[in-house]
């Protein structure tokens, strides 16, 4: 119970005697010598052999049940306590041995009793206040026990050990400052105390002074380097830190001294997962798991690591069980919406955490994780409220602010979002995400050497990351070092996830084409494009299905007469609740076609106009048109003016985008799907569809690895039936519409003729002539598409016709194009 010098504690000291000394006194005072030099095992033979000699030597029966109690005998102490106390109901020492060797075997309320007998006795025994409030706090008895550790301390004022278990009391309390002061006492008393300095580490810690943690921890070590508690809070204050490298060896170095340590496995694991170790995480936490199969703190960082290995399945099912486990476990509800969105159920997750926050407002991680949903499914501001609300709760949580920057960069903030960025960086600086968001973003805004620092940090962080090596290989020349390891990673390593194989199959694409061996770059292209394509099931005939059914709803002869025409309302008034009347807004241009057709060049372009605002690829008007209800078949039978009112909720987004700007581009190409729509709901709008040599732009989206769902772009017999999917609606469209609404831009003639093209462009928008249109490449705006670093150069003819090159491979593409692959609708 204790470890303390109290004379009670300590084997007895022969009395001093006049006389010549017995033979029992010799006998005992030779044990007692060898009990005091440690040797325990010898010394309780000694004092067995004098107990058979003479068997009511009370002291040799206290120091033997002393011995046993040392040696893990408990039930023998608690035999030889009894004969003591049996011999001399009186002795406070043979009740004192006996206390100690109850609580020992978990007898407590016979030791409660016993240590009662003892203060009876001996009413001044600090140690015996000690051990009995030690024992109360077994029992559960914490009040009791804090006035006996008190009584302790007002007997002895120096008493480190009853310092030591008020602490634990309040630690236990949940008031961990409370308890500081007390650990801190017991240490200035005894500075070897290393129970107690490893708990005032541990309150450090948890009070978040992790450096002074570290300090005091590094002590307790120093005096007991196998004391595995201690190294396990030391691993605990490294992680508080954002030190999760340094926190690796003592997980491993307490789980060496105590293999059973549960909780050392499970923080090993999760600090693996911080240094994106992902691969030893799962083992770690699966052996935890196995070793403490109720616990739902491991099933939730098991479905952690699961989800970074790339296994959101088996992570939904460690969360679930963990829920299952305690359903009012936060943490593993939380994880639950994590496992949601890994599967990409964003909308199932958004309900998981917000029914979290229902129950829990000030959870941080929730905010943020909701945050983060919304904006994956474009309820931006909605996102941009919960990340904020993140940092407020949790101004010193890095991931808050990485997710803000994603979701300023969407709402066109960009100077925000890398302050955002930047922050999280200083917060977690050895987290590889922000780095390469980073990067992202000063891609976008054109300053291409400050970006490749940042992947190449974000690689160096996480190196076997295929994402960040992507990352980099497309922010220029591919080195030969870096082809080599990404050769080297995809080779050497059979258990990477097949979402980083798949990344770096792309990269690799680039850098063997930079390396110049073109066959290695199309080998690994088509690998990655088949490997991307068997994540995911897709019916090839399904845009034909698609573009029949808006050619249904938005026949031609609607499209030629709007019901409104211009920006101000012509039609009959809307008196609904939801219609006022529509609002001015400039005029909107839409650039639309293909992807890898010209879109970023004819936006990029027009942006160096003055008069003009380029808002990127923008989704509102999709998201508008989802809010509908059953898009398109919905559109015949809209009430009066409830497409102007989809017009005016749009041109109020480009205003605030846009504030002053006669004409605000959106180059979403997908919206070639809403030509019918926008002339409808916005008939003063122009659009620009950009065209290209149609296998040409299948080549090049064929060797993007797209961040959003294009899932007819990873087989070239997908390609080919999509577009001519495309090419077939484009030509109802252009048929349909009256003249000088639609354009269409060549590619291959704005390589030719950028001036006579650029001048045609800007007399569709009604706009003069600017010389700054020809110095494109020069203007300075963020562009967040695939063509970002081309956009920043001068007009380049290397992408005309580049897709002759590979011959034969392209077969299934060009029979799909040609419409001789099998039946597909047009």
């Amino acid at each position: 119970m204790t470890t303390s010098d109290d004379p009670l504690f300590q084997p007895p000291a022969p009395s001093p005697a006049a006389v010549r000394p017995t033979p029992g006194q010799i006998a005992f005072a030779g044990a007692l010598a060898v009990h005091r030099l440690g040797r325990i095992a010898e010394a309780a033979d000694l004092y067995a052999d004098l107990l058979r000699r003479w068997p009511a030597h009370i002291p040799a029966l206290c120091c033997l049940s002393l011995c046993r109690l040392q040696t893990g005998r408990a039930a023998d102490a608690i035999e030889a306590g009894l004969r003591a106390a049996s011999l001399d109901a009186n002795s406070s020492e043979a009740w004192f041995c006996l206390a100690n060797a109850q609580a020992a075997a978990g007898r407590l309320d016979d030791a409660s009793a016993s240590f009662m007998r003892l203060l009876t006795l001996t009413p001044g025994s600090a140690e015996g206040h000690n051990n009995l409030g030690n024992v109360l706090t077994a029992q559960g008895q914490t009040d009791a026990a804090a006035g006996f550790f008190s009584a302790a301390l007002r007997l002895r004022p120096d008493y480190a050990e009853a310092y030591y278990n008020l602490g634990n009391l309040l630690i236990a309390a949940g008031r961990p400052s409370d308890a500081r002061p007390y650990f801190e006492r017991a240490v200035r008393i005894a500075p070897g105390f290393v129970q107690a300095l490893n708990n005032l580490g541990a309150t450090l810690t948890a009070l978040e002074r992790p450096q002074e943690a570290l300090s005091v921890l590094a002590r307790a070590i120093a005096l007991n380097p196998d004391y595995a508690d201690a190294r396990f809070n030391l691993g605990n204050a490294f992680l508080a830190s954002g030190r999760p490298a340094e926190a690796v060896p003592h997980f491993q170095a307490a789980i060496a001294s105590d293999p059973g340590n549960v909780g050392a496995y499970a923080n090993l694991g999760f600090a693996f997962l911080m240094i994106n170790r992902t691969g030893a995480t799962v083992v770690v936490l699966d052996h935890a798991h196995h070793l403490l199969p109720q616990s739902g703190p491991i099933l939730v960082n098991l479905g952690n690591a699961l989800i970074a290995v790339g296994r959101p399945e088996e992570a939904r099912h460690c969360y679930d069980r963990a829920v299952t486990l305690d359903p009012g476990d936060m943490d593993a509800l939380v994880g639950r919406g994590n496992g949601l969105v890994a599967l990409k159920r964003l909308e199932e997750a958004i309900v998981c955490y917000q029914a979290v926050l229902a129950s829990r407002d000030d959870f941080a991680e929730a905010h943020s994780n909701l945050g983060a949903a919304f904006q994956g499914v474009d309820r931006l501001e909605e996102s941009r409220a919960h990340l904020r609300r993140a940092i407020a709760l949790k101004p010193q949580s890095a991931n808050p602010y990485d997710n803000l920057g994603t979701t300023l960069q969407t709402l066109g903030h960009a100077a925000e979002a890398r302050t955002a960025y930047a922050r999280a960086i200083v917060l977690a600086p050895s987290d590889p995400r922000p780095h390469n968001n980073l990067g992202i973003a000063l891609t976008e805004c054109g300053r291409f050497e400050d970006a490749r620092e940042r992947f190449l940090t974000a690689v160096a962080l996480d190196p076997a990351n295929g994402h960040f090596h992507r990352m980099l290989a497309e922010a220029g020349p591919v080195h030969p070092l870096h082809l080599h390891q990404m050769e080297e990673l995809l080779r050497d390593h059979p258990g990477l996830p097949e979402t980083d194989c798949i990344e770096l199959l792309f990269a690799l694409w680039k850098a063997y084409n930079d390396a110049g061996r073109p066959d290695e770059a199309m080998r690994a292209l088509i690998e990655g494009n088949r490997r991307k394509r068997a994540t995911f099931s897709f019916d090839g005939g399904a845009p034909a299905a698609a573009h029949a059914r808006i050619r249904t709803a938005f026949p031609a002869g609607r499209l030629a007469t709007p019901e409104w025409t211009g920006p101000e309302w012509t039609g009959p008034e809307w008196t609904g609740p939801e219609w006022t009347g529509p609002a001015p807004g400039p005029v909107p241009l839409f650039i639309v076609g293909m992807p890898r057709s010209g879109t970023t060049l004819i936006e990029q372009i027009l942006a160096s106009h003055p008069q003009v605002f380029a808002a990127g690829e923008l989704r509102d008007l999709r998201r508008l048109a989802d809010r509908l209800g059953g898009f398109p078949e919905c559109v015949p039978g809209l009430p009066p003016g409830r497409l102007a009112r989809l017009g005016a909720d749009y041109l109020a987004g480009l205003r605030s985008r846009a504030p002053g700007f006669p004409v605000v581009v959106d180059k979403m190409p997908g919206n070639f799907q809403l030509i019918g729509l926008i002339r409808l709901a916005l008939p003063q709008a122009r659009i620009v569809h950009a065209v290209r040599d149609p296998v040409d732009t299948c080549l090049s989206c064929y060797s993007r690895l797209f961040a959003g769902p294009q899932p007819w772009s990873y087989d070239l017999g997908d390609l080919g039936r999509h577009y001519r999917a495309y090419a077939s609606l484009m030509d109802y469209w252009r048929a349909a519409l009256p003249e000088g609404v639609m354009i269409d831009v060549r590619y291959e003639d704005l390589v030719a003729d950028i001036r006579g093209q650029a001048g045609r462009l800007l007399a569709h928008c009604g706009l003069p002539w600017d010389d700054r249109c020809l110095a494109f490449h020069r203007t300075e705006r963020v562009v967040r598409t695939a063509s970002a670093t081309q956009v920043r150069r001068p007009l380049y003819t290397s992408s005309v016709g580049r897709a002759r090159q590979w011959g034969p491979l392209l077969q299934p593409l060009l029979e799909a194009l040609n419409g001789t692959d099998g039946p597909s609708g047009g």
